[in-house]
């Protein structure tokens, strides 16, 4: 935690905000300077600050996971990547799912994808989502082209096509809320201009940021636009992977009892207009995720 100190030269106090972490083996510190008095606005530069560490430490870990990770996959013969890849499908399709409500269970889940079973006394609509989500997801993995609008809309469209076919792969024309968030998303007629804006970011950005932050960020952006009637949290979760995926890094799932703090991290985000707050809850998930790769 940031922590404020005072140096005293002759008669007169300079006041600095500093913050130690652990970065790799040794112990870093961040310092900043604050002047004579400490400013009204210290609760945001001892965050700001602490965010900055976070940025440093994700960097350093990530080039170990990265490494890690492309050396453990080279390892494994095409047919257990493919099963890992299916092994994570199903906890993310489930995790995904219950987190907008699914009354699909883990082992309803891993029987339908595993071993085509139909779960019993359960929703169609919810067992046809599953399935189209379970397609969206191997158009992802098997995507290799450039990242566009189309692109996303045809994964929309496969995951609903089968359930609600109405809005797969269609751009809302009405208002939307989400009930129990504070957040407020755009009018329609403003959604293709933030679509455009949003696919220019990231054209822009995606040799920049390191991958874990631009796909929180990926993620944060899209579901603010909320540019579909539904589906909108599980495409931008879906997104989110194919940053992860097309830099070489290992997918995360955001799990259903992480629930609380996602939807939490989010909304401060968003009604503050501050993405830190989303990527500091993306990136602890992740270099957590994937500490045995560290």
């Amino acid at each position: 935690m940031a922590t404020i100190k005072k140096r005293k030269i002759g008669k007169q106090s300079y006041y600095y905000v500093e913050h130690s972490f652990k970065l790799g083996r040794r112990v870093k510190v961040l310092s900043k300077y604050l002047g004579k008095n400490v400013p009204y606005n210290i609760d945001d530069i001892k965050d700001n600050l602490e965010h900055d560490a976070l940025r440093l430490n994700m960097l350093s870990k990530l080039k170990s996971i990265k490494a890690s990770y492309k050396r453990e996959q080279s390892k494994l013969p095409k047919q257990e990547r493919e099963k890992l890849i299916e092994d994570f499908l199903v906890h993310f399709i489930y995790d995904s799912s219950k987190i907008e409500g699914s009354s699909l269970t883990l082992n309803d889940t891993k029987g339908l994808f595993l071993h085509n079973i139909m779960p019993k006394s359960k929703p169609a609509k919810d067992v046809k989502e599953a399935e189209g989500y379970r397609k969206a997801f191997y158009s992802m993995i098997d995507f290799k082209g450039k990242l566009r609008l189309q692109v996303v809309n045809k994964w929309h469209e496969i995951m609903f096509k089968d359930a609600m076919d109405y809005i797969a792969g269609k751009i809302r024309l009405h208002k939307i809320t989400v009930t129990g968030s504070r957040a407020s998303f755009p009018h329609p007629e403003d959604v293709p201009k933030l679509l455009k804006g949003f696919f220019g970011w990231y054209k822009k950005e995606q040799k920049k940021l390191n991958p874990i932050e631009l796909a929180a960020l990926a993620h944060l952006k899209f579901v603010s636009i909320h540019p579909y009637s539904d589906g909108n949290g599980r495409i931008s979760r879906l997104l989110a992977n194919y940053v992860l995926k097309s830099h070489g890094c290992p997918m995360l799932n955001i799990k259903f009892n992480d629930r609380a703090a996602y939807y939490r991290s989010l909304e401060s985000s968003q009604t503050n207009e501050k993405p830190k707050y989303f990527v500091r809850f993306f990136a602890r998930r992740y270099l957590k995720e994937n500490k045995r790769l560290v």
